[in-house]
């Protein structure tokens, strides 16, 4: 079972920036999707951003160029730099690792279930 441990969440003004980690525990199996999820209308989570286990990163259309993320080289931290936020960015988000293929990632259909979420961090967007 993956622990996750997310921080760095808080209040920012628009365009300002915010990076949020995620602290991915031992064992991680091989061939694991990871990235980020956020609240939308008319589902539960979607994803904002993913990292493959082929190491191709996706992108929600709403935060590309924008966000970015990335792992740390010893591949225990994900994070998610968010820049140039706006309001509509607001929300709980949570990092999630499943075993999902590389596929569901780069197809922009990555949606993991609440099984693989970590607790959440809340960003506000506001001036």
């Amino acid at each position: 079972q993956v622990h996750l441990e997310e921080s760095g969440g808080g209040s920012v003004q628009p365009g300002g920036s915010l990076t949020l980690s995620c602290v991915i525990s031992r064992p991680t199996a091989g061939g694991h999707t990871m990235g980020w999820t956020r609240q939308v209308p008319g589902k539960e989570r979607d994803g904002v951003a993913c990292l493959g286990a082929d190491g191709v990163t996706t992108y929600a259309d709403s935060v590309k160029g924008r966000f970015t993320t990335s792992q740390d080289n010893d591949k225990d931290t994900l994070y998610l730099q968010m820049n140039s936020m706006k309001s509509e960015d607001a929300d709980m988000y949570c990092c999630a690792v499943d075993p999902a293929p590389s596929s569901l990632c780069t197809s922009g259909t990555w949606s993991p279930s609440r099984d693989y979420w970590s607790q959440g961090t809340q960003v506000t967007v506001s001036s």
